[in-house]
């Protein structure tokens, strides 16, 4: 067995700037693997409705990127970060609450996403950010596209309930 002399082993600074350097190399290798990861991927890109049949308070059920991912779209009553349209006041978000998966339900009277499950309540004036509730995160976002005066979901921000990557 080979006698490690002090002055042979690393000190305490070598082994945290190593750990470091390592933390930075492992993180920026993720980051390129996720950022190759959504720009290869495509998302579907579907209609919604016409803009011209969406009123004040109109709330159309969808699902989004496929059948397995119930989805909702919202016309709030003021504009907000994100929203589209005349009035950048319209919005879309999972269905699927980002504690245990349950559907939550839009109550226009308290302007919020409510899962009936264990009532994580989510702000869609907000990006869909979590208010209360066990919910560790706020409800991904779709991304909404006007395109010949219709509204179309073309991607997603946010990692929907239950799956690992949004990709189909």
């Amino acid at each position: 067995m080979k006698n490690i002399k002090p002055r042979d082993r690393p000190n305490r600074r070598q082994i945290l700037t190593m750990g470091a350097v390592s933390g930075i190399a492992v993180s920026l290798g993720s980051e390129a693997e996720s950022s190759a990861l959504s720009q290869s991927a495509t998302m579907p890109k579907i209609e919604i409705a016409r803009l011209e049949d969406l009123a004040l308070g109109t709330e159309i059920n969808f699902y989004f990127p496929d059948e397995d991912s119930p989805a909702v779209l919202l016309v709030l009553d003021e504009q907000v970060q994100d929203g589209i349209g005349p009035g950048q006041n319209i919005v879309a978000f999972s269905s699927l609450c980002t504690h245990k998966g349950c559907q939550v339900n839009y109550y226009e009277e308290h302007k919020m996403l409510i899962c009936p499950c264990h009532w994580s309540s989510f702000d869609p004036a907000k990006k869909g950010r979590i208010i209360i509730g066990q919910a560790s995160s706020g409800l991904p976002q779709i991304t909404l596209a006007i395109e010949n005066g219709s509204v179309h979901a073309t991607g997603i921000s946010g990692l929907i309930y239950g799956r690992q990557t949004n990709v189909i």
